[in-house]
């Protein structure tokens, strides 16, 4: 199997027969050996039963369908565990993906030594207001703290080793990140392709202008987690010490000003001080405990399911 093509789609039956005669057409004319993976996120129009009829016409295609919607992190994660082609390409269902572009991106992995390519939508033909603007300021902040220096995260046309996406694990909304889950996984050789954009022919978004907002926040999940998640003690530890160290300062002080200093002054607890020096303490050390139990949990994570698939074809 030469390519795994992956396509997380909710509720794009419109599309869905046109997309995959214009994959078939491109497949064959390159001469591929390929499997086409459609993972139905919980769809409520007649995706599915698209998804099923095209099995039934083309060998090639297989199908997986989520109970509900679970998001397209998940979607690719079932996707990526599925895939069994040397290399996967990701997709969107919605046309606004080129085909076309496979062969080259295809190349790029095969014969360019690259174990991530990026799709990079250089012309787009989206809205400037809701989509463009905001995605360039998102895509800024992106490179800034991930160090992966790409134009265009959120491009769904991506091509990835296969080893690439047997390593990695996309879950929450980390869709948007896995060039950076591959960098962090040690997958090192990234690059990007100006690939062409097309405007939606079928449907509306199914991405409202909070994905920004749920980009940010997952933003500095992932620098977190890349910087300490396998560390948590270097973090909390470090700073519940700090805090600790502040705490009894402030507690040796008011110890020694009270027996040698000023013994027939105020009591201790009635200065300020005391209260800083209790708080302080208090939070170092319930900081510490986070730290030492967040090392705890890293040791003994288990995988865990994060969807439940109720039907597969042809898996």
């Amino acid at each position: 199997m030469q390519i795994s093509i992956v396509i997380p789609l909710l509720n794009e039956q419109e599309s869905l027969n046109e997309l995959h005669d214009w994959i078939v057409r491109v497949m064959q004319s390159n001469h591929f050996l390929y499997e086409i993976i459609f993972i139905d996120d919980g769809s409520t129009d007649g995706s599915w039963e698209t998804i099923t009829h095209l099995s039934e016409k083309n060998g090639h295609v297989r199908g997986i369908r989520f109970l509900k919607n679970y998001g397209k992190s998940q979607a690719l994660h079932a996707g990526f565990k599925a895939a069994q082609g040397n290399v996967v390409i990701t997709m969107d269902a919605d046309l606004q993906d080129n085909p076309e572009e496979i062969p080259e991106l295809y190349q790029l992995i095969v014969q360019g030594g690259n174990q991530v390519v990026s799709g990079w939508k250089k012309k787009r033909y989206d809205s400037v207001i809701t989509k463009n603007i905001p995605s360039k300021l998102f895509n800024w902040a992106a490179r800034r703290t991930s160090g992966v220096k790409l134009h265009d995260f959120n491009c769904g046309l991506k091509a990835f080793d296969h080893n690439v996406v047997k390593t990695i694990e996309v879950s929450g909304e980390m869709h948007r990140y896995i060039p950076v889950l591959a960098k962090n996984a040690g997958f090192t050789k990234i690059t990007e392709k100006v690939v062409q954009h097309q405007a939606r022919k079928y449907g509306t978004t199914k991405f409202g202008v909070e994905r920004f907002i749920n980009g940010f926040l997952d933003l500095i999940t992932i620098w977190f987690v890349s910087k300490f998640g396998r560390q948590p003690m270097h973090l909390f530890g470090a700073m519940g010490v700090l805090m600790f160290i502040v705490g009894f300062g402030f507690s040796l002080y008011l110890g020694i000003d009270k027996l040698f200093l000023n013994p027939t002054g105020r009591l201790i607890t009635q200065r300020p001080q005391f209260y800083i020096a209790l708080t302080a303490m208090i939070i170092g050390t319930q900081m510490f405990l986070a730290g030492f139990i967040g090392e705890i949990m890293v040791r003994s994570r288990k995988n865990d399911t994060r969807y439940t698939i109720s039907n597969k074809i042809n898996l």
